[in-house]
């Protein structure tokens, strides 16, 4: 009875052992996409993918391991595309509020500007923050 119950515990296992493999398998074509996308330049789509492979994969776990340095790369590009956008319309508005010489635009304009100010040292404690994560998940 003990040994019977013991190679049923034992066959158990090794069918979940299976099953994750079968789990990485089904998911490869996903990873496969991902992987593309993001070498494309497509960081979006890379992600919602990435995503995509979480929720419907959640037993891949070295599909998963695989695909969170392609989602932090991915996200650090694209906070550093937006950090570039952002002081880009920084500098410009800076440029026409000195120009400005009625005083309502001026302080429109200043408004913009500290609205402007504020998204880009949040962006550029974004990339602080995935930058000090990749360094500590991939040491």
């Amino acid at each position: 009875m003990k040994k019977t119950l013991f190679l049923a515990m034992a066959a158990i296992c090794l069918l979940s052992g299976c099953k994750q493999k079968n789990a990485d398998d089904e998911a490869a074509p996903l990873l496969a996409e991902i992987e593309q996308l993001y070498r494309q330049g497509d960081y979006r789509a890379a992600l919602d993918s990435i995503e995509s492979l979480r929720a419907h994969f959640p037993k891949a776990v070295d599909a998963r391991r695989k695909v969170l340095r392609i989602w932090q790369e991915a996200s650090l590009k694209m906070a550093q595309a937006d950090i570039a956008v952002t002081d880009s319309l920084l500098q410009a508005t800076t440029a026409q509020m000195n120009a400005e010489k009625r005083i309502y635009e001026r302080n429109m304009l200043g408004v913009k500007k500290d609205s402007l100010q504020a998204r880009y040292e949040a962006l550029i404690g974004v990339v602080r923050m995935i930058r000090k994560r990749m360094d500590g998940i991939h040491k």
